[in-house]
């Protein structure tokens, strides 16, 4: 398409719409910025961000309003603006080289590249001018034109040797040497729990500040009843849900902690977050009888029906800012608590509001940031239920934070999840509503895209996330109308990002995986892959999870052995770092030790027993079918198999939870 300006109304990203009336001559990535780069022989300004991304607004006001510094890049560069959460895989793509080059990532991305994408230098947030030991803006774009005018064959050189870096770190998997080791996954999960228990902080989460949520990291320690184990999985889920990373009176989690207490918060919300992080305390209540962490969960699922529900979908996010100010939407002083506390007629709860939210600590900019008291219960008490809804009126009234409305499949497949793991039937209904409506509006009849506006080819974390929650939904429901949809979305994805031999139970060894993209996706200099975890868990480990989860509910050996092939591909990471493939360690215990529990017949006992409880690497099948494992097997008794090899029907809950029992160790 031409610039962004000339035609907004084909804009539909809401982070490129922030951009259009910019006096930089914005692009979108497309066939017309690069012919148009290479036709002026003109470098490249690449500028990757997201809707909620507080410092992308801040060199957005800096810089790209500068009309001095746009002219420069205007008359010197070619300038794409692009939206990371629309192309994730552009923005794996050209990470790679920005934390090679910088030492870090992080957004905005800044990335000058040659006409053909080869990227030459990277950064990510810089100011206008020189501050605070950072090189400014107008001197980088000085620097950068006077290299590609005078210094070009430096800068073919670097632009090659970057190229060829970045591509080993997007292709790790091609130069991964085959591990000699032999893959013991229950040595694996051993050492991922003492991994994780070392790295813990004293105030929970796994690393200094930003703290990010893990839930993978606790997922992971919920297989263990150690009490290290138990200890760090109690500590985090307390401090997330009780200190600043939560929305005290609004529910939901901010993205991560810019302090190593927890303390305060970013707070830009994400959809994937709030799915996440409500599965993980879902999980979590169950396995240690934590009521309150129930409560989080239905909070968090509570926020986003309340603030990202759309029409056939969840919005991505809400941003950090509102009205121009961080955090001005969630913050509070202590007169602003009383004077609203007055205007509802509740001046004598003051005292108690104040104590119990901790808002007479003023830490952020003079302001509070809500958070529990010590021994202060998660679910507001009774005489306090008005006080807090006179409260969420008065933000009501405030500067709103703008909202990223774009329907990603990936993120609301994983919402679905969420809300297929809440136990309520109300929630469930909504999940399997909201899994039929992204059939239509992501798929149209040829092509899945990665949001509504198909403007993007669906990734490989969108199908391998859908398959999965259709996975889910048929073990909520018993209808296998959902494994049905799950196979279609698993056959596409196969048929168009597997690289190489497809594997068989014939030929169980060929293929080089998963590409991040789609194969008909051609604006890209390096397909990436996606192997490793970061702040959602990678395309690798969820569709080895979906395909064997698929596989085993409907007893088809291909698909567990496309599995098992993605596990082997990554076999040396999974016995030598299992911390930086977490997931794939819990998705390969589906691919190589998953347990079916096959219930044939309506819901009785034995499947209210499996609902009710949270296990690790087993897949339910239950129902009136049709089903193939049905197949000689008796309504109303359970089945536990393993590997095609199934214990004696169990007849009682005794005997079924001894063999439950069994096959867990």
């Amino acid at each position: 398409m031409p610039r962004l300006r000339d035609r907004p109304e084909d804009v539909t990203s809401s982070y490129l719409r922030q951009h259009v009336d910019n006096p930089v001559e914005w692009y979108s990535w497309d066939s017309d910025a690069l012919e148009r780069a290479r036709e002026l022989d003109r470098p490249i300004f690449l500028s990757i961000g997201y809707a909620a991304c507080h410092w992308c607004h801040v060199m957005a006001h800096e810089s790209f309003e500068n009309p001095r510094l746009a002219a420069v890049l205007n008359e010197s560069f070619v300038p794409i603006k692009v939206d990371r959460e629309e192309r994730p895989d552009l923005d794996a793509l050209y990470m790679a080289a920005t934390q090679r080059l910088s030492g870090h990532g992080g957004w905005p991305m800044s990335v000058f590249l040659t006409p053909d994408g080869r990227p030459f230098m990277a950064g990510t947030y810089y100011p206008p001018v020189d501050r605070g030991g950072q090189v400014g803006f107008d001197r980088l774009l000085a620097a950068m034109k006077d290299a590609w005018t005078n210094q070009r064959e430096l800068v073919e050189v670097q632009a090659t040797e970057l190229a060829h870096a970045a591509s080993r770190e997007v292709r790790f998997l091609d130069h991964l040497a085959p591990s000699h080791h032999e893959l013991d996954l229950a040595a694996t999960r051993e050492q991922l729990r003492d991994e994780l228990v070392g790295r813990l902080d004293p105030r929970g989460g796994f690393t200094a500040a930003p703290k990010f949520p893990r839930p993978t990291y606790i997922e992971a320690l919920l297989e263990f009843s150690d009490d290290a184990s138990r200890h760090a999985v109690t500590l985090t889920l307390e401090a997330m849900s009780r200190l600043g990373l939560f929305d005290h009176l609004r529910g939901g989690f901010a993205r991560y902690s810019v302090d190593d207490a927890w303390h305060v918060p970013h707070f830009e919300k994400m959809l994937c977050d709030q799915a996440l992080l409500a599965r993980a305390y879902f999980r979590a209540a169950k396995i240690l009888n934590r009521p309150q962490w129930r409560s989080v969960a239905l909070a968090t699922l509570d926020f986003t029906e309340a603030y990202l529900r759309l029409g056939d979908g969840y919005a991505s996010s809400l941003d950090a800012d509102a009205g121009g100010v961080e955090g001005s939407h969630v913050t509070w002083t202590p007169d602003e608590v009383r004077a609203t506390l007055q205007r509802a007629g509740l001046d004598d709860a003051v005292d108690g509001v104040v104590s119990r939210w901790r808002l007479d600590e003023t830490t952020f900019d003079g302001r509070a940031i809500p958070q529990l008291a010590v021994d202060e219960p998660f679910n507001c008490p009774g005489p306090l239920l008005a006080t807090r809804d006179a409260l969420v009126d008065e933000l009501a009234t405030r500067a709103a934070p703008s909202r990223d409305e774009k329907i990603i499949l990936e993120w609301n497949a994983m919402f679905a999840s969420a809300l297929l793991a809440s136990d309520d039937p109300t929630r469930h209904a909504r999940a399997f509503a909201l899994l039929a409506a992204l059939g239509s509006t992501h798929f149209d009849g040829e092509r899945y895209w990665r949001t509504e506006a198909r403007r993007a080819a669906a990734t490989a974390s969108d199908l391998a996330w859908y398959v999965d929650a259709f996975v889910d939904a048929f073990e909520i429901s018993g209808d296998v109308t959902w494994l049905a949809h799950g196979d279609d979305v698993a056959r596409y994805l196969i048929a168009h990002y597997w690289e190489g031999d497809v594997p068989s139970v014939e030929r169980p060894d060929v293929g080089r995986g998963l590409s991040f993209v789609d194969q008909r996706v051609d604006d890209l200099a390096q397909r990436p892959q996606d192997i490793f975890d970061g702040a959602t868990p990678s395309a690798h480990a969820v569709a080895t999870r979906a395909l064997a989860r698929l596989g085993l509910c409907r007893g088809d050996q291909e698909f567990v052995v496309v599995a098992q092939r993605l596990v082997e591909l990554a076999r040396g990471l999974l016995v030598e770092h299992p911390g930086a493939v977490a997931d794939l360690v819990a998705a390969a215990g589906y691919a190589l030790d998953g347990v079916e529990i096959v219930i044939p017949g309506e819901t009785n006992v034995f499947t209210q027993h499996v609902r009710s409880r949270a296990m690790f690497r087993t897949v339910l099948v239950s129902g009136p079918g049709p089903s193939e494992l049905f197949a000689g097997r008796r309504a109303g008794l359970a089945y536990v198999c393993r590997g095609g090899v199934c214990a004696v029907p169990a007849t009682t809950l005794a005997e079924f939870e001894q063999q439950l029992k069994t096959v867990r160790t």
